[in-house]
């Protein structure tokens, strides 16, 4: 448990960096806006500075968003979860305003595309430690906690507004960088984060007893068991019916395989599950 809380804390730490070191490269070098409520801070920032000429601390605009989706963490997601997403919150806001730019590079198109791969990364090490990014990650994992759906890609195009206020008030250019920066980060993220998605295994082996304890060790799910024939040799085999979080397929399979080489399975991505299913708590 100590090894588990340390990681998640490690992790934290260095998703904050990333993403403090990331907005004061990428983002700012390019102007562009990423989503959420740190595209919506750095925004604000703009326009006052742009029109006031006062530059607003970057950490308070930031605190001040997540207050609400903290309240949700709290009371809908998990309180462990919430107290980790705060540190991630708390130190990339502080380091965002206290670490120095640095510029890599002038090509807004290359700052587009690796900020939202660095991006995706940093909002990645937080929900690998069972916590977020704050913000619209909070609405998001709320969403798909009671759905069972990815909510990425609506929360994107959430940040069509936000882009537009942009557009018009800042920077044309910049804003429809912005887009590219948001898609690549939704698209990376997508790849890396499998918790949500469902895989359904198909497994033909002649060791049911011995694969069904498999998957109830490895991920607390059931299964369900049919018996046939082959047509080719006409010898009897089993087939376990199991549905597994994204998450879990790939070392469940090893598993598998390990306990009965000579098993085959069928690995489909299932589009939406209707009824029980086992998720396990962030907390």
């Amino acid at each position: 448990m100590i090894k588990k809380e340390i990681k998640r804390i490690l992790l934290n730490i260095f998703g904050a960096i990333l993403m403090a070191v990331n907005i004061n490269t990428f983002v700012h070098s390019a102007n562009l806006i990423p989503g959420g409520f740190s595209g919506a801070a750095l925004l604000i920032q703009n326009i006052s500075q742009k029109y006031f000429g006062l530059k607003l601390p970057f950490s308070i605009l930031v605190y001040i968003f997540n207050v609400f989706p903290i309240y949700i963490g709290f009371r809908y997601i998990g309180k462990k979860f919430t107290l980790y997403s705060m540190i991630m919150i708390i130190i990339s806001g502080l380091l965002t305003d206290f670490i120095p730019g640095l510029k890599i590079t002038d090509d807004i198109l290359l700052c587009s595309i690796f900020g939202g791969i660095c991006n995706a990364i940093a909002i990645n090490c937080c929900l690998m430690a069972d916590s977020s990014s704050g913000g619209t990650d909070f609405i998001s994992i709320y969403v798909s906690e009671k759905t069972g759906k990815s909510a990425w890609n609506y929360i994107m195009a959430g940040n069509f507004c936000i882009l537009l206020i942009a557009g018009i008030l800042i920077n044309w250019n910049a804003a429809l960088y912005s887009i590219i920066f948001q898609y690549a980060s939704t698209q990376i993220l997508n790849f890396l984060y499998k918790r949500y998605e469902k895989i359904t295994l198909l497994i033909i082996t002649d060791k049911p007893n011995e694969i069904y304890k498999i998957i109830r060790e490895q991920t607390n799910h059931d299964a369900t068991v049919f018996n046939g024939k082959g047509c080719y040799r006409g010898t009897e085999h089993s087939m376990l019916y199991s549905v597994v979080s994204g998450s879990e397929s790939g070392n469940l399979e090893k598993q598998i395989r390990l306990a009965d080489p000579n098993a085959f399975i069928n690995v489909i991505r299932s589009k939406s599950i209707v009824g029980r299913f086992f998720k396990r708590n962030l907390d």
